[in-house]
């Protein structure tokens, strides 16, 4: 029996990605901190097809060694799919903004998706059929004013999972890795990032896809060859395309690019 495995589920796209994923008939393996929201998950998935089945691991991910500790749990599962969907940004500018929030965010976006990516690679880079998906955001490829450190999360992000794109292709390996880059999405977003109990996407942000469309664009990107699923940031159209960011491959004569 094999998994899908979707980090930060108890809301917004990860919820609604775990429900697509249900309609193909994928068994899931849900992780966030909120039991609550995952069981409530669970439920909704039983109404979909009530012969799936469907895991819950509650766990804090911006703690880094809970990384381990959750790919620890899941050694004696099949995993077909891993999305590392977890993660949350924050609005002020660099004077400002409160470090002990960004280092939660640096933790999440950054430490706990490289670990999480680098042992499923690990251990499943040469089983057929197996994908990688790594939520970034149009963040992480233009930077945005007064998000300028959640920008570079996810920067990192774009760049490590097209760059992990490239080693898999030139080592032939099975495993597709993949980026999906989000715009403005009704998620918990907003309320997270600008610390508020409650925030109207509706006649506030001009453009914005809900969190159901954004998981048809998952299924997009799943289903396709391409790297990366991205929403362009002016016409809110989703792509499908190449990798962006240029690859040198390392030689002697080139080594002082990476200087």
């Amino acid at each position: 029996m094999k998994y899908t495995v979707i980090t930060g589920a108890s809301s917004g796209i990860g919820y609604e990605t775990a429900l697509a994923f249900a309609s193909r008939g994928k068994n899931l393996i849900i992780v966030a901190r909120r039991k609550e929201k995952l069981e409530e998950l669970k439920s909704e998935i039983a109404h979909i097809n009530q012969e799936l089945e469907v895991v819950i691991r509650t766990t804090d991910l911006s703690v880094t060694e809970n990384a381990y500790k959750l790919y620890e749990s899941l050694r004696d599962f099949q995993i077909e799919t891993w999305i590392n969907n977890a993660g949350f940004g924050n609005f002020a500018s660099v004077a400002k903004q409160n470090l002990n929030k960004i280092e939660e965010m640096l933790h999440l976006n950054i430490e706990t998706l490289t670990i999480l990516t680098s042992l499923f690679v690990r251990d499943y880079s040469n089983v057929e059929g197996t994908q990688l998906i790594n939520v970034s955001s149009g963040g992480g490829y233009t930077i945005v004013a007064d998000a300028i450190t959640y920008c570079a999360t996810k920067f990192y992000v774009s760049a490590f999972t097209e760059g992990l794109a490239h080693e898999l292709k030139a080592q032939g390996a099975k495993m597709q890795a993949k980026v999906l880059a989000p715009a403005a999405t009704e998620t918990e977003f907003a309320q997270r990032s600008l610390d508020v109990d409650e925030f109207k996407y509706t006649g506030v942000v001009p453009k914005y896809h809900t969190s159901k469309q954004m998981a048809g664009f998952m299924l997009d990107l799943y289903d396709s060859e391409k790297v990366i699923g991205i929403v362009d940031g002016y016409t809110y159209e989703f792509e499908l395309r190449d990798p962006i960011y240029n690859f040198a491959v390392r030689t002697t004569s080139s080594d002082s690019e990476l200087e």
